[in-house]
């Protein structure tokens, strides 16, 4: 469809035919067979806060939002984002380099995405790349361990009604 309206503005258009000549022909001169990188794209959810996770093959680096993974504060909370690595072990994440973006929520819903996220990550590229017997492996040890590294929590917050303070709390009730 591009390519058909670049041959028409080209063939209406005076001052665009020269331009857009050179692009079609250098849109037809690229190869076709480009290898296409080994990577994925998995999301964590948790409350508010939305994670993403790009997992390639790489080096091992794990970085979030640009900096090293080791820098996720608060620190008690860290250890959460670490356990997918930690409990597939090393030889299993060695050659996978992950970028994470989070947005929303607090701190702590942050963390609960981030290694939904990782976990989805690593299961989704071993789907894709590696083998399904691998990937049934190792979504069959996360969900062992902790179901929710796998499967998003669907608890939201309830809005507030009238009549009270809160969701379901009421005002109490008076006659006099």
């Amino acid at each position: 469809a591009i390519l058909a309206q670049g041959i028409h503005l080209a063939t209406t258009h005076p001052l665009w035919s020269r331009l857009s000549l050179h692009l079609l022909s250098t849109m037809q001169a690229e190869n076709p067979t480009k290898a296409i990188p080994e990577r994925v794209q998995c999301f964590g959810r948790k409350k508010t806060a939305v994670a993403v996770a790009l997992v390639k093959a790489g080096t091992g680096q794990i970085r979030l939002n640009g900096c090293p993974i080791t820098t996720v504060k608060p620190d008690i909370l860290r250890v959460k984002v670490y356990e997918p690595l930690l409990l597939l072990g090393p030889e299993r994440t060695k050659g996978l380099d992950i970028r994470l973006r989070v947005k929303g929520g607090g701190y702590t819903s942050q963390v609960y995405a981030l290694r939904q996220a990782i976990a989805k990550g690593i299961v989704a590229y071993n789907q894709k790349f590696i083998d399904e017997a691998t990937k049934k492996e190792i979504k069959d040890q996360l969900m062992q361990y902790d179901r929710s590294l796998i499967v998003a929590d669907p608890r939201r917050c309830e809005p507030k009604k009238f009549g009270g303070r809160s969701a379901r709390a009421r005002f109490q009730k008076s006659y006099r």
